[in-house]
């Protein structure tokens, strides 16, 4: 059906621009974390709050007031959580997974990507994107937080930036 009634698409309208005023204010007042791609749990809470929105603005059977809630309850639980993660240690590991060491010194780390369910292939793509042709130029590649891959090239001295890598 191409449309439904004046009725339908004017709820839609004004829904839109309640709906996305409230996620506004929402976020700006929950901080920039709220849309952070830090490591997976913010993924979560970032599709969670879209998919909260789609719904709020297509479907009927959910009002206003209560997609309202819902981005208010998503903000504050990820707020909640990422304080806890800072306060208590051990909660922190739970709801946060390390970065990993997937490559060190041009030599693949065959446990880690095993573990981790990363290829060769993904490994190389990432030292390419880097700008990296040879893989003896790599100091380390690491599989963040966010699912992402990093790569660092070779470098004098230590390399401090890896001292929160899981080996």
């Amino acid at each position: 059906m191409l449309f439904d009634g004046l009725q339908g698409l004017l709820r839609v309208v004004l829904i839109s621009l309640l709906a996305y005023a409230w996620l506004v204010l929402v976020l700006r007042l929950s901080g920039k974390r709220s849309l952070a791609k830090l490591n997976a749990f913010d993924l979560v809470v970032t599709v969670a709050l879209g998919s909260t929105l789609a719904t709020v603005l297509l479907s009927k059977d959910v009002a206003f007031a209560e997609g309202a809630a819902a981005f208010v309850m998503l903000a504050g639980l990820q707020w909640l959580v990422s304080k806890l993660s800072i306060s208590w240690r051990w909660f922190g590991r739970l709801v946060r997974s390390q970065p990993r060491l997937l490559m060190e010194d041009g030599a693949y780390r065959s446990a880690a990507m095993a573990a981790e369910r990363v290829t060769p292939a993904e490994i190389d793509s990432a030292v390419r994107n880097a700008g990296i042709g040879r893989l003896e130029d790599v100091a380390a590649v690491i599989l963040e937080t966010d699912g992402s891959l990093s790569v660092v090239g070779r470098a004098e001295g230590e390399l401090t930036a890896l001292r929160s890598v899981r080996r």
